[in-house]
């Protein structure tokens, strides 16, 4: 192997943690209301002040991935002059999400335990 294993490791753990709560925080905002992957992207900017924000193919691949579970539906709108495709939670995202929800509490709890 090549190059510095704690920087690889880090990297290969900090996606995949990133990538998990990526996809709840996306099925939290669309419980709240119906939007499009670059408003998705900039909440996520504002919240984090810039520190926690995916890229767009992350974005969109996590998008991909909660429409072919179900757990969201994507629908070609145009807004302004421009067509966006907005997304909106379904009945199994929001099962799921409140599922994540106790899981995530579980974690904290297990983190603040920890140390």
């Amino acid at each position: 192997m090549f190059g510095d294993p704690k920087k690889k490791a880090l990297e290969k753990f900090r996606k995949e943690i990133r990538a998990g709560v990526y996809a709840y925080l996306v099925l939290s905002f669309l419980k709240k209301e119906k939007s499009h992957g670059y408003a998705l992207r900039k909440t996520l900017e504002e919240l984090s002040n810039g520190e926690f924000v995916p890229s767009e193919s992350t974005l969109y691949g996590i998008l991909r991935t909660l429409e072919k579970y179900k757990l969201i539906r994507g629908e070609w709108m145009e807004v302004g002059g421009r067509a966006r495709k907005y997304y909106e939670i379904t009945q199994t995202g929001e099962e799921v999400l409140k599922e994540l929800r106790e899981e995530i509490e579980l974690m904290k709890k297990v983190l603040e335990n920890s140390f």
